[in-house]
């Protein structure tokens, strides 16, 4: 069996796709707060409801930048399913996020998930490559 049909690599693709759609879904978020509103392009404030939206989508796609490689390195260097479980714990971060997303004690419930599974995501990948390498040697 190759590993790209390991059950845990094809569920992080799964994970992958999940947070592209949630992007999206912020994304198109902001679309429809433009409308809403009257303010195009390129203003960025003027609105609450727009502000709110352009800064659930920053952040997520800040998040994002971060998110994705450490997920996939974490897959391919630390076998098991714990990339995938923290992919999904990202996604319903990134997904209460956008529920509380308020001040910036409100935020907390949704941002501390996304950080979290992202650092833990990084350690596993920096484990991984390094046992990879030593065993390479």
């Amino acid at each position: 069996m190759s590993m790209l049909a390991a059950p845990a690599i094809i569920l992080t693709a799964f994970v992958t796709l999940l947070a592209v759609l949630i992007s999206l879904a912020f994304a198109i978020g902001v679309a429809r707060a433009r409308r809403r509103t009257g303010i195009d392009a390129p203003a960025m404030s003027g609105s609450p409801d727009l502000e709110r939206a352009l800064r659930i989508q920053g952040n997520t796609v800040e998040q994002f930048v971060i998110f994705l490689p450490s997920l996939w390195l974490a897959a391919l260097y630390f076998p098991g399913w714990w990339a995938p479980i923290l992919g999904l714990i990202w996604c319903l971060g990134r997904i209460t996020y956008y529920f509380v997303y308020g001040d910036a004690k409100s935020r907390f419930p949704g941002f501390a998930p996304t950080v979290f599974s992202t650092i833990i995501l990084w350690i596993l990948a920096a484990i991984g490559i390094v046992q990879a390498w030593m065993a390479s040697a």
